[in-house]
């Protein structure tokens, strides 16, 4: 085998996930100068003069990919509500603190759907050693809408549709990978109604068009069963939550799945939370009240989505509360797993599958020969068990150890 280079690794495990399936024979996968250039079964030799990296009874899969992030929040109270009052070297001290969580727990790529002022965008896109960042910058909202103190919102009047086409524009042109746009309230913006939609279906297909004219990819925020009906209906290619609320709350109507996958529309659930003590704070509890948010309705609902053949992809929300902490993407993946959808299709909402939504597919989420080598190690075998995720043994980003 010809190679280049001079970081030359052999990381062998005894049970391997490639991004789609299991490999049945383990795998031992050959890294050189950052990338793979090979993948063979795991009881093969070693190339002579190689490091060798072998764990007994661990399994071996690629680095997984957190799709819904907000870099900026710190995961403490009022964490995204601050940010307008931080200078830009205390937000870049967070995000770079953020991103360090995530690698340590497995995630070799993010996507960022939500900072200040395009502070991701534009000073935290190329890391050497740390995840690979893909962003929209600002969420476009409404004057007074979900997080319009971020720097995404645009004002009423006549001429919103040329405004919201400008902010489409102003995106490209400043690097964003994707447009993100608050279809409804949102949960952490007091104020706003969750229920309600913030844009009339002619403005969010306004942003559609002009952003599918200059090939970014549009996902929307959208808690309410309004907000995902419209979603749909201009044709965007993600939706954010999904939550479905109506009146009653949490709803899944009869056939939206179905339709929500004919139209090759993927949904980030963002399930899971971390309570400290187990419960949310009295205010937070008393909006999901007022929500009629119900676990069990929304695992339900998740899993339709899974069963009618919607593109799933895992992504925490993290930053925005403590409850939503950077590097608790292991923990949203068991949530999937939940709501019924088998632990191999969990993973592959984290790794092949979140790659190409994410536009990452050719560099990364899979274990194949040309990707980068941005791999993770865990103890235990999280095809059989879930839960085996948190324990991480080792994270490789471009084949480097995370933390060097």
């Amino acid at each position: 085998m010809e190679t280049t280079g001079v970081v030359r690794l052999a990381i062998r495990a005894d049970a391997a996930f490639d991004g789609e399936r299991r490999l049945p024979e383990g795998a031992l996968v050959l890294v050189d100068n950052g990338a793979i250039v090979a993948v063979e079964p795991g009881g093969a030799p070693a190339p002579e003069g190689w490091d060798v990296h072998h764990e007994p009874g661990t399994t071996l899969l690629p680095g997984l990919i957190d799709a819904h992030t907000h870099l900026c929040g710190d995961s403490g109270p009022e964490a995204l509500d601050k940010l307008p009052d931080l200078s830009p070297g205390e937000i870049d001290a967070i995000v770079e603190q953020s991103l360090a969580i995530h690698l340590a727990s497995g995630a070799t790529a993010v996507r960022d759907l939500g900072d200040q002022d395009w502070a991701v965008v534009e000073r935290h896109r190329d890391h050497a050693t740390g995840p690979a960042v893909v962003a929209s910058g600002p969420p476009i909202t409404t004057a007074d809408g979900h997080c319009a103190w971020l720097g995404g919102a645009v004002s009423g009047g006549t001429d919103r549709i040329a405004q919201l086409r400008r902010a489409v524009r102003e995106r490209a042109e400043r690097g964003a990978d994707l447009v993100k746009i608050m279809t409804t309230g949102g949960m952490m913006t007091i104020g706003t109604d969750i229920r309600a939609c913030q844009f009339t279906l002619e403005e969010l297909r306004a942003v559609v068009d002009e952003a599918h004219r200059l090939g970014l990819p549009v996902t929307g925020h959208a808690h309410a069963l309004a907000g995902v009906r419209q979603c749909v209906a201009a044709g965007v290619d993600g939706i954010e939550h999904c939550t479905c609320v109506g009146p009653d709350g949490v709803a899944n109507p009869r056939g939206l799945a179905d339709e929500i996958a004919a139209a090759g529309i993927t949904v980030c659930p963002t399930v899971g939370h971390q309570f400290p003590g187990g419960q949310p704070p009295p205010d937070v509890a008393e909006r999901m009240a007022k929500a009629g948010f119900d676990l069990t309705r929304r695992r339900e609902q998740v899993g339709e989505l899974y069963r009618a053949g919607v593109t799933l992809v895992s992504g925490v929300d993290s930053g925005i509360h403590m409850a939503k902490p950077h590097g608790f993407l292991p923990r949203t993946i068991a949530e999937l797993v939940k709501c019924d959808v088998p632990e191999i299709a969990a993973l592959t909402s984290a790794t092949a599958v979140a790659a190409r939504v994410c536009g990452l597919d050719g560099r990364t989420g899979r274990l194949r020969a040309g990707l980068d080598a941005d791999l993770l190690v865990v103890r235990g075998d999280p095809m059989a068990d879930i839960v085996a995720l948190e324990s991480v043994h080792a994270v490789f980003r471009r084949g480097r150890p995370a933390g060097e």
